[in-house]
């Protein structure tokens, strides 16, 4: 097996928001024989009901936390006033897998998208009509996209990259796996400074 880095997130937790610039440079990074795979934790399923009071106030605990231990990563408070929150993020893994469907770049670019439009446009993508949106707005084929966001086949892969992570017992978000034949290796997540990673993945 090549080596292999495992990348765990949910384009709707906060602190994989943080984590995207480091992150982007550790894979720039990377000596090219290192092969990276992308798999989605899934945090919340489906739920069309209000999110929790408490629920709200652990987010929004997040959301500080972050601006203070992160100071480049940015939040627009609006969402809360703007739009109605709900603690359910399976919509938006399904639209980064059906988006990668048409492309494979459409992974990132749609996770982007999906970050950049809950944490600073304020919009909802608990809400698939925000879904088809952002995928247009990426470029990929609206139609099918639609389609495909809410097929059986999307959930199916949501499911079995949920469950690979768990097997991998990367239960966090986000997380970092390295595999090197037999060896498994635990990277901590480095919110600031990739070369601490690049480092430690490096000297393996």
């Amino acid at each position: 097996m090549p080596k292999t880095l495992y990348y765990v997130h949910d384009p709707m937790c906060s602190w994989c928001w943080a984590f995207r610039l480091s992150l982007n440079t550790l894979i720039e990074e990377l000596p090219k024989e290192i092969n990276i795979i992308r798999l989605l934790g899934g945090l919340a399923p489906d739920s069309d009901l209000p999110m929790p009071e408490n629920t709200r106030e652990y987010v929004l605990q997040n959301w500080r936390a972050i601006e203070k231990q992160v100071p480049e990563t940015k939040f627009n408070y609006d969402f809360w006033e703007k739009c109605k929150p709900r603690r359910s993020t399976y919509p938006a893994c399904r639209a980064v897998i059906a988006a990668r469907k048409q492309k494979d770049v459409f992974d990132t670019a749609m996770t982007l998208a999906i970050q950049e439009a809950y944490y600073l446009e304020a919009r909802n993508p608990s809400d698939y009509e925000t879904l088809i949106n952002l995928a247009e707005e990426i470029g990929a084929d609206k139609n099918k996209f639609s389609k495909d966001v809410r097929s059986t086949e999307t959930d199916k892969i949501l499911e079995e990259e949920i469950q690979q992570s768990k097997s991998l017992d990367l239960k966090s978000l986000p997380s970092l796996l390295f595999i090197d034949g037999e060896r498994k290796i635990r990277i901590e997540p480095d919110y600031l400074d990739a070369q601490v990673m690049l480092d430690q993945i490096v000297r393996l």
